[in-house]
């Protein structure tokens, strides 16, 4: 029986919460990223309570960890 092999998105857009900038990354598969600098406003953002990292509470697709149902940087 074949399983589907769930394809990781590696690339997210966050979304600075202070200036509204908006920077498309690559995303780590070998570590979390708990802090991003704004490139427009140098903000450092952190996540969100609750969250486990920037592009969980920031951005678009949320980290490879989260997409593979696992939990990050455990």
């Amino acid at each position: 029986m074949a399983t589907e092999e769930t394809k990781v998105v590696l690339e997210s857009t966050l979304t600075c919460p202070s200036c509204g900038h908006v920077e498309t990354e690559t995303m780590p598969t070998d570590a979390c990223q708990w802090f991003y600098e704004c490139k427009s406003c140098q903000t450092v953002l952190k996540p969100l309570e609750g969250d486990c990292c920037v592009y969980c509470s920031y951005a678009t697709v949320p980290c490879p960890p989260i997409q593979e149902g696992k939990s990050c940087c455990a």
